[in-house]
């Protein structure tokens, strides 16, 4: 656990990841400064209801246009969440169509670049037991 909260401390290594478990994520974040928001994916049902639930989870303020643009300009803003870093930990990405996939991933990298640069942790981990991402894992199972 104490190499995991380390990682998830490094603002340089923000980015989107895969892992196994949840658990364990939430097991090295207990008593950090880091915020952890859990999203699941599994009853969501095209664009709209897959934004309203990040939004939903992460408190978007009430100005969120509900596409793409916006969850990056609110991913890249999250100053109403409090934190010293952002962790999302996303289950059940195998339910989205590969395109809105494609695009989510891309905006979660866009805004873990962004936090990198400022110096402030931001990781996007998407629960894969299978290994079926092409991502970097988020750290080695025992």
């Amino acid at each position: 656990m104490a190499k995991l909260i380390q990682r998830l401390q490094d603002a340089a290594k923000s980015g989107v990841y895969r892992a196994s478990r949840p658990d364990a994520i939430e097991d090295a974040l207990r008593g950090s400064e880091l915020s952890l928001a859990r999203i699941a994916l599994q009853d969501v049902s095209g664009k709209t209801a897959l934004l309203r639930r990040i939004a939903a989870k992460l408190g978007f303020p009430d100005w969120f246009g509900e596409n793409w643009d916006a969850l990056e300009d609110c991913l890249t803003d999250l100053s109403w969440r409090e934190g010293e870093g952002h962790v999302l930990v996303l289950e059940g990405f195998q339910f989205l169509p590969a395109d809105e996939l494609g695009v989510l991933i891309d905006v979660m990298s866009s805004a873990a670049e962004f936090w990198a640069g400022r110096g402030k942790p931001f990781f996007a981990v998407l629960v894969d037991p299978d290994r079926a991402l092409a991502l970097a894992s988020l750290y080695q199972e025992a």
